[in-house]
């Protein structure tokens, strides 16, 4: 089953409209704080294990030059610990830290908080039928992200690339 390119286009826009107002309300609630969103970002994703600094900045989007300079920073401020690899010398596991757990923790509070107080109009089923719909639309990206990068894209994919 493929997705129209009016609606394909539709979902463009919305999720540009969405990028747009998240960006909005981030910027509005990331004063005062000690950490920016990037590094904010490396942290959740450190917090969600440890982890070898490559495959983070993959998951990131960023390049390993970029990553090293946000985990550096967080490493100063205490929030990160850097172990050697015990499977290659050359890499290093990332952890949180003790005070990078609190801080964390502390983080998506915040970010919780802030989200119930713009979404004071939503019900509980309207914000679990965006929650699984953000989801599905996240899990279809990385996967079609994956198959792409592995090289395993189908025929009709090739196709519409090639018509556009």
């Amino acid at each position: 089953m493929s997705v129209a390119p009016a609606t394909a286009a539709d979902l463009v826009s919305h999720i540009y409209d969405l990028q747009r107002a998240l960006r909005c309300v981030t910027m509005a609630n990331i004063k005062g704080q000690d950490t920016g969103i990037a590094l904010q970002g490396v942290l959740r994703f450190i917090g969600e294990g440890e982890t070898r600094a490559a495959h983070l900045a993959e998951r990131l989007g960023v390049s390993p030059p970029v990553l090293s300079r946000h985990v550096a920073e967080l490493a100063d401020a205490g929030l990160v610990v850097r172990t050697p690899d015990p499977h290659d010398g050359r890499a290093q596991l990332l952890a949180l830290s003790p005070r990078g757990q609190e801080k964390l923790a502390e983080v998506v509070q915040h970010r919780t908080e802030t989200l119930q107080a713009y979404l004071a109009d939503w019900n509980e089923d309207d914000a679990a039928a965006t929650a699984a719909m953000l989801s599905k639309l996240t899990s279809s990206l990385k996967n079609s992200i994956r198959a792409r990068a592995a090289g395993t894209i189908t025929e009709h994919e090739k196709q519409e690339s090639i018509n556009g």
